[in-house]
């Protein structure tokens, strides 16, 4: 029988057609600055204290060891939001495409490259309703019109990021400008919702449930300072009171009959921005993040425990597939169900620009081990920065002025920082015994430092290019005019501007 025969015969038989309304919805609960710090992820201070979490993973697929592309906001969103490394696409720098006020000058605006779509067009280019009831805070000039489908403010204005960047009209509401928005109830949809997470601190614990300072051992590189207690301590709280928001979600996703059809993405941006070295660094504090997927699929198997190195660059490259939507060729995640995936063998993080504060750190993490290169090194980890109002940057200089610093958190805090740091996790949680030196690893040393150097060479790692006047200058404005900028000590790059 030849082929044109059974192209005839394929024509007359009955057609399944996928249709819109096969398509499952995706709803992203994606939360602010938020640490694994949770009874799934075997956390003993706050096992039995997040209940929702807990059953989400028992219901769906955990993830353990999730590493975020960068330990910042805007630079881990702008890569989530187009799947690829903010490093390549040269949207790495921290609130960037920013002004004081109103429209960001065109000569600062960074554009994603010709080609590159976000995940939120490439869902409505497959039919989606989109929805973001929270933060954008994207580090490139778009138009969020083209992104959402809904719960842009009337008065917008493409490129008027203003402060924090763009917020939906009806910023984390979960009633308003979400899938309720949409005319057509068939019409799938894949929506964010924004949870405050670590910056809710305890605002959101449930009644009794409220960690006192004393209730959470301190990790040794801080000191035992009031400030140090309540901060740490408030970020096992901000577990415990995001637990209480996704339960809202969830709720109201049942209430209104989403949930059967709905495949929920739970994840953060990046760790713990309570305490100091966690958020905008790249230790593990920093860019390890919890992620928990459950839904009516067939490749997600209820109670499933990953283990396996995971890159948040998965997460919309893994949405993708899981929709049917075709996946861009640029993309830098992998479908984590695919039925040829292998586990990663490595992860890499980047932190460079954060605020006004200008650094360069990469790291690679491996099973084991996590190695971090410093570019900066001359610069202190506490160098000037948006946080220096905070009692916990008080008490350390106050204490290293005083003397009462350890070596350790003297040196750390205040001295000139390796250029290499490699650390075993197993036997150093804490990551404060350098290994960078230690001959019994040095072939671990060579291997890692290789693994960054062909990563940056292979992606041409934007990093490795200084910004440009113009954007230290826009920089510079943005936060000239807060005391906190204006009178401190920062980065020499911004004198040429300074009368």
């Amino acid at each position: 029988m030849n082929r044109f025969l059974l192209l005839a015969i394929f024509a007359l038989l009955p057609q399944v057609v996928s249709t819109a309304a096969d398509k499952p919805n995706i709803l992203w609960i994606f939360s602010e600055d938020l640490s694994p710090y949770m009874g799934c992820y075997n956390d003993s201070v706050n096992a039995g204290h997040t209940p929702t979490i807990d059953q989400l993973a028992a219901e769906g697929v955990i993830f353990k060891r999730t590493m975020m592309p960068a330990p910042v906001c805007s630079a881990c969103r702008s890569a989530l939001i187009t799947g690829v490394m903010q490093t390549t696409s040269g949207v790495h720098q921290h609130r960037s495409s920013r002004a004081p006020k109103g429209v960001v000058p065109e000569d600062t605006r960074v554009r994603l490259p010709k080609g590159m779509k976000t995940i939120p067009e490439l869902m409505r280019d497959a039919g989606y309703f989109t929805f973001n009831s929270g933060k954008d805070d994207y580090n490139f000039h778009y138009d969020r019109r083209k992104l959402y489908s809904v719960g842009t403010k009337d008065d917008y204005v493409a490129g008027m990021n203003g402060w924090q960047g763009n917020f939906a009209k009806h910023s984390t509401s979960i009633t308003e400008d979400t899938w309720n928005s949409r005319t057509d109830k068939d019409q799938p949809w894949f929506g964010q919702i924004m949870i405050w997470g670590g910056k809710a601190k305890d605002k959101h614990v449930r009644e009794g449930e409220k960690l006192a300072d004393n209730d959470v051992p301190l990790p040794p590189y801080f000191p035992d300072t009031p400030a140090h207690r309540n901060a740490w301590t408030m970020h096992y709280n901000a577990a415990r009171g995001a637990d209480a928001q996704v339960e809202e979600v969830l709720k109201q996703l049942k209430a209104d009959g989403e949930m059967d059809n709905t495949l929920v993405f739970f994840f953060s941006d990046h760790g713990n921005n309570q305490s100091l070295r966690h958020k905008q660094f790249c230790y593990e504090g920093g860019v390890h993040v919890p992620f928990i997927l459950k839904g009516n699929h067939p490749a997600l198997k209820a109670g499933t425990v990953r283990n396996d190195l995971v890159s948040g660059l998965d997460i919309p490259a893994t949405m993708l597939a899981l929709a049917g939507v075709e996946r861009p060729e640029y993309l830098d995640g992998v479908d984590l169900f695919a039925a040829d995936h292998e586990a990663r063998e490595f992860v890499i993080s980047a932190r460079d620009r954060c605020d006004y504060t200008i650094d360069r750190i990469r790291t690679v993490r491996t099973d084991k081990l996590r190695y971090i290169r410093n570019y900066f090194p001359d610069r202190a980890l506490l160098q000037a920065q948006y946080r220096d109002d905070a009692p916990t940057v008080k008490d350390l200089k106050r204490l290293r002025d005083s003397g009462e610093l350890t070596d350790y958190q003297k040196e750390h805090w205040f001295g000139i920082r390796p250029e290499e740091e490699l650390y075993d996790l197993e036997k150093d949680p804490y990551q404060i015994h350098n290994l960078a030196g230690n001959g019994d690893y040095a072939d671990e040393l060579k291997k890692h430092r290789k693994v960054l150097n062909d990563w940056i060479k292979e992606t041409d790692d934007k990093g490795q290019y200084p910004e440009s006047a113009a954007q230290l200058k826009a920089t510079f404005d943005l936060w000239i005019t807060r005391p906190i900028f204006r009178d401190a000590k920062v980065n020499p790059e911004y004198d040429q501007f300074r009368k």
